[in-house]
């Protein structure tokens, strides 16, 4: 049977490698999971206790395609505590993860044929996602020279006019953020250019030291998509939320009818009662911090010292091009020789990333120092370096 041209994409390599570290694991084999941005605390106990109860109340149907307004209310209260903003609840849309806002993002915002700019090393599905629609990846080849972020200057070098620009702050792999003023720099050259911003907001509440500020407390022109995933660890109830301008919120909403019908009715129950749960948000974004600070201390001892700022997120994006220029074959043996579980490059930059991995540190602090101890036998046994080499 034939398949489409579109459907013709790479397969995210994180899933792959989680399958082939779950294998291990029925197997016997104890894997240390860092190949997927999973926190690994579970959902807020007011959100568990939430679902619980409306499972034991009436049956549950379809709730509007937009999603339910009392977790619109709950968003529209937060963006007022975190940033100042009074956002409509017309403007905010519910969806299937943040996966499904991006799916919409670019249905409403782009023809077929648009030129949209990501920064790379980036997001994996935002690259596939857009080439499966038939618009066209501007990529922005970017380096430790601008914290693997895009500038004013990378757009301007660009040889084409381009009809989006997607930035993510902080960023999933690289970790870094764009200070304020530099995402106020961006948010207002789209505005006067006409291109659509999308912010990538998913990694909000989880910084160390850096501020963040949304896109919208610069303009209410960019589309902004946030996530209960990550600050509130609820990554398998799949909710995520965007905030369309004001013209093309309907838009949205009947893309998501048509689509998706409505998310789904408990896991909204559940994340309206994850805003009681900042509290337990975070103590988790405290043990981030450790974790941060046991492998910026540990990693350089064993060898991986090249790595990009981690001002927020929970990841470590690491330049191993000293030991492999082949990303995926030096993750499978650092998975089957180590038992550590971690990204390959490949997954979010197709042009350098066969000298990158990504490696996430939203597991316990124990496991992170067992990953430093680890890496420390293995990078000896295998490059002859390391703590004691």
């Amino acid at each position: 049977m034939p398949v489409s041209r579109r459907s013709q994409i790479p397969p995210f390599h994180a899933l792959e490698v989680l399958a082939e570290a779950n294998a291990l694991e029925a197997a016997g084999r104890h894997i240390i999971h860092m190949e997927v941005g999973q926190p690994s605390t579970g959902a807020p106990a007011p959100a568990i206790r939430a679902a619980r109860a409306a499972l034991d109340g009436p049956a549950f149907g379809y709730t509007e395609g937009a999603g339910q307004p009392a977790l619109r209310r709950r968003i529209a209260a937060h963006y007022r505590s975190w940033y100042g903003l009074d956002i409509p609840i017309e403007r905010i849309l519910i969806t299937h993860g943040a996966s499904g806002c991006f799916t919409i993002a670019f249905l409403a915002a782009f023809d077929a044929g648009a030129r949209v700019a990501m920064a790379e090393p980036g997001y994996t599905s935002y690259r596939n996602v857009l080439k499966a629609l038939d618009i066209e990846v501007v990529s922005i080849e970017t380096g430790p020279e601008s914290r693997f972020q895009p500038t004013i200057a990378h757009l301007e070098a660009l040889d084409k006019p381009i009809d989006g620009l997607i930035v993510a702050s902080p960023s999933n792999p690289t970790s870094t953020t764009l200070k304020p003023e530099e995402l106020e720099a961006l948010v207002r050259y789209c505005e006067a250019k006409g291109i659509t911003l999308i912010s990538d907001e998913i990694y909000h509440g989880l910084t160390y030291g850096r501020p963040t500020r949304s896109a919208l407390n610069f303009s209410q022109a960019p589309i902004v998509v946030n996530s209960f995933s990550k600050y509130f660890a609820m990554t398998g109830w799949r909710m995520g939320w965007m905030i369309l301008p004001e013209d093309m919120a309907r838009t949205g909403e009947k893309l998501a009818q048509n689509f998706f019908l409505s998310p789904s009715a408990v896991a909204q129950i559940a994340a309206t009662a994850a805003f009681d749960g900042y509290d337990e948000a975070e103590i988790a974004v405290k043990r981030y911090a450790e974790n941060r600070r046991v492998l910026l201390e540990g990693l350089p001892k064993v060898g991986l010292g090249r790595i990009a700022p981690i001002d927020g997120a929970f990841y470590v994006w690491a330049d191993i091009s000293d030991y492999s220029t082949d990303s995926i074959d030096f993750c499978r043996r650092m998975l089957h020789e180590a038992g550590i579980a971690a990204t390959p490059g490949v997954d979010f930059d197709p042009f350098k990333g066969h000298h990158y991995l990504r490696m996430a540190f939203a597991g316990s602090t124990e496991d992170m120092v067992q990953v430093v101890d680890r890496l420390d036998g293995w990078m000896r046994r295998s490059f002859g370096v390391g703590k004691v080499a």
